[in-house]
């Protein structure tokens, strides 16, 4: 692994799938992959926009049933056993509908990928998110929603009637709480998205 070094900046775009939020941390990569291998080679994106929009491109394939499944030959398991180097940080959902890999038709040693229960966030899962950017030089982190989530459903439900949920499931309440108005017993609008967001439909 090459030496670690800190991303130069980071900036926040409101975005992802149907109401996700997505933060660009600014990462100069360290070096552009070794080779490409596969149907398609592509060069590893090395900027927050053009990783993004190697994303959309593989969502805009996702939906229309036209996938390439790119990186998944021997050759790319070969290649990456060696080395990785990500071009994209994604922090998901675990529900089963939304798998990060399929949803951007990527392949092995494209994208670190974190899951929680409704994106719950703490400090383990945030050196996981931060590994990439401050190891491999990853210029871009998606934290990546979804519509119907029974994570968030849960955690609402909890605190709309005051009953805590069983086991280590209300570990994901309080981080879920955040999306949630206890005044008004409303979601939380969500804000403006300057990117377009990704889709699962």
């Amino acid at each position: 692994m090459d030496r670690a070094r800190r991303p130069d900046r980071r900036a926040l775009l409101v975005g992802g799938l149907m109401g996700a939020t997505v933060a660009l941390a600014g990462c100069s990569s360290m070096r552009a992959a070794s080779s490409a291998t596969g149907a398609s080679p592509e060069v590893r994106p090395t900027t927050p926009a053009a990783a993004f929009a190697r994303l959309m491109e593989g969502n805009k394939r996702w939906v229309s049933g036209d996938l390439q499944h790119p990186d998944r030959d021997p050759n790319r398991r070969q290649l990456v056993a060696q080395e990785q180097e990500p071009f994209g940080a994604v922090l998901s959902c675990i529900d089963s509908r939304v798998p990060p890999e399929l949803l951007f038709d990527t392949g092995l040693g494209d994208l670190y990928v974190m899951r929680t229960g409704g994106e719950a966030v703490g400090p383990v899962v945030t050196g996981s998110v931060e590994y990439g950017p401050m190891t491999s030089g990853t210029p871009l982190i998606v934290v990546l929603g979804h519509q119907r989530c029974g994570a968030v459903k849960a955690a609402y439900t909890s605190l709309r009637e005051g009953k805590p949920l069983p086991g280590n499931l209300q570990a994901i309440v309080r981080p879920c709480s955040r999306r949630t108005s206890r005044q008004s017993g409303r979601v939380a609008p969500t804000r403006s998205r300057p990117w377009p967001a990704p889709r699962s439909d």
